[in-house]
């Protein structure tokens, strides 16, 4: 038989000295990627007879997989519901700024807004690979208008809507397309949203349920149509009551269909949950939790005043008020912060802390078999962190891409 060592002449690197997240744990042995993928070692040693090119020491950190925010409106001043001139160069700053904090995949949000302001940005969204210039974009995540006025949190009350006849068509009108679109937040209790929910799951976008008074029922009912998701769970939704749970009941009812898991994302900034709330539901439903910031564009700037799409925003420490209110309205928390806070909060392992804002994300978009975990042949996006889970170094397609500088003794 002739030797495999064609297969490819790209340089083999091999990072020792680690512990890499693998099959929900952390195990000491060496992660090998090439061409931006992730290899495994026994084909290359026993088909390839291969070797590695390039051996880096990790100096015992953990390695895991890169870090993926499903719910993002901006930061560092960019805020992705305003349609301005620069609106592509302020995705750029973001997803560069981001790598320091872990994120490897984000899907930048769009809180309510005009039409208008749908039809000028979502076209200048475009889905593209991660790398040395940012985190990669997965799409839109459209958080509203179609939700529900008593639930609407920081989003305008003016730009709210309801379904139509021909509801979907309504929605595309409202959006003026779908193509990059990824994630569409609604209220389920919104007469003809069932249709909607089964036509944007038909069309592969995920559908989440937020902003919203629906009862356990109605909201049992749009997964039964399609939805796999709750927007920040206990955010902008009816509190848990005994006799009828609302949306938080999803977490443990017996009516989702068989084979399917409802994901909930959780802002986890000790500020729009409690640690008690944030322990209750991971104790609850552990395989459905997704850590999302929620960030909005003052994050990584100082506190005062700042935008959310159309609205005026406060910042004060670590709360994000709407100007002039004691309305939450997004965060200014970064992800790995949120991880840290997770694990704390909950006393979790440091394993499912990582997991959280990894494997889940990708599960919930159904990318988990190239995103969101160390396996072989997935892309060799991954991050090194310290035990406390500061993150040190941060990789996309096996390139590193930011690393924390030393600092002086």
């Amino acid at each position: 038989m002739p030797s495999n060592k064609s297969v490819s002449d790209a340089p083999i690197v091999q990072f020792t000295n680690c512990r890499i997240l693998r099959s929900h744990q952390l195990q000491r042995e060496d992660l090998w990627v090439r061409e931006g993928k992730i290899l495994n070692p026994e084909k290359l040693f026993f088909d390839e007879k291969g070797s590695a090119d390039i051996q880096l020491d990790c100096k015992d950190s953990i390695i895991a997989p890169g870090f993926i925010d499903v719910q993002i409106n901006g930061g560092f001043g960019v805020d992705f519901s305003l349609a301005t001139d620069d609106f592509k160069s302020g995705i750029d700053l973001v997803s560069q700024k981001i790598l320091s904090h872990g994120v490897t995949s984000f899907c930048p949000t769009l809180v309510t807004s005009p039409p208008s302001v749908y039809h000028q940005v979502l076209p200048q969204i475009s889905i593209r690979n991660g790398g040395a210039h940012g985190a990669g974009v997965l799409g839109a995540h459209l958080e509203g208008p179609f939700i529900s006025k008593e639930k609407k949190g920081a989003h305008p009350e003016h730009c709210l809507r309801t379904f139509e006849e021909g509801a979907f068509q309504d929605l595309l009108a409202t959006y003026g397309s779908l193509e990059h679109v990824r994630i569409v937040t609604l209220a389920p209790e919104m007469k003809r949203s069932s249709e909607v929910i089964r036509e944007l799951t038909k069309q592969g976008i995920c559908v989440s349920l937020g902003h919203s008074v629906a009862n356990l029922c109605q909201a049992e009912e749009a997964v039964q149509h399609g939805a796999t998701f709750i927007t920040h769970l206990f955010n902008a939704m009816l509190p848990f009551h005994h006799r009828d749970p609302g949306i938080v009941g999803l977490l443990t009812s017996d009516r989702i269909p068989a084979g399917r898991r409802v994901f909930y994302g959780m802002i986890s900034d000790g500020i729009h949950t409690n640690p008690a709330a944030l322990r209750i539901a991971h104790r609850a439903h552990p395989k459905g939790l997704v850590l999302v910031t929620d960030a909005i564009a003052g994050m990584g700037l100082a506190p005062g005043r700042h935008t959310l799409g159309q609205q005026v925003v406060e910042i004060d420490g670590l709360n994000t008020y709407l100007a002039g209110t004691k309305t939450l309205s997004g965060s200014v928390a970064t992800m790995d912060s949120c991880v840290r806070h997770f694990q704390e909060a909950t006393g979790c392992s440091v394993e499912t802390a990582l997991e959280a804002a990894s494997l889940h994300p990708a599960q919930l978009l159904g990318i988990e078999h190239k995103k969101g975990t160390l396996n072989y042949d997935s892309d060799a996006d991954f991050l090194m962190l310290t035990d406390s889970l500061y993150v040190q170094a941060t990789y996309i397609a096996g390139e590193e891409v930011w690393r924390q500088e030393a600092l002086g003794m």
